[in-house]
């Protein structure tokens, strides 16, 4: 190659187009923030005894149920119980909206390495792995 020649010279017409490979990142930038928005807007439960808490699709806590008489507020052993059970209800809710993450973002984030979800990318991708 001489000096001052573009590499990208070799590919002729029909290599490399900046445009278009911008055009499809926003339009996969897109599709992500509305698949983020509908998981923002959908909603999960986890259920244990008589403790129901709600989720919405990235895991935040939005309501907590419990059922009327189910537990003695004067009884230490009764709202330790309690607390075990809203923790409990949680992670099943947690994990339920997880699996909905993935299953939502997944297709978007193959190509897309970190970012998304946990520190290492996408939901459900080991920390430090690549999608590429």
């Amino acid at each position: 190659m001489t000096e001052g020649q573009n590499p990208f010279d070799a590919l002729g017409a029909g290599g490399f187009d900046m445009n278009a490979l911008l055009q499809q990142a926003q339009q996969m930038q897109e599709q992500l923030q509305e698949a983020q928005q509908r998981l923002h807007d959908s909603e999960v439960e986890g259920t244990v005894g008589s403790v129901t808490v709600k989720v919405n699709g990235v895991g935040e806590l939005t309501a907590v149920d419990v059922q009327p008489g189910s537990f003695d507020p004067h009884d230490t052993e009764s709202l330790s119980d309690l607390g075990d059970m809203v923790v409990a209800a949680y992670r099943a809710a947690k994990a339920e909206a997880d699996s909905m993450a993935t299953e939502a973002l997944g297709p978007l984030a193959g190509g897309l390495g970190g970012g998304l979800g946990d520190p290492g990318g996408a939901p459900g991708q080991a920390p430090g792995q690549l999608g590429f």
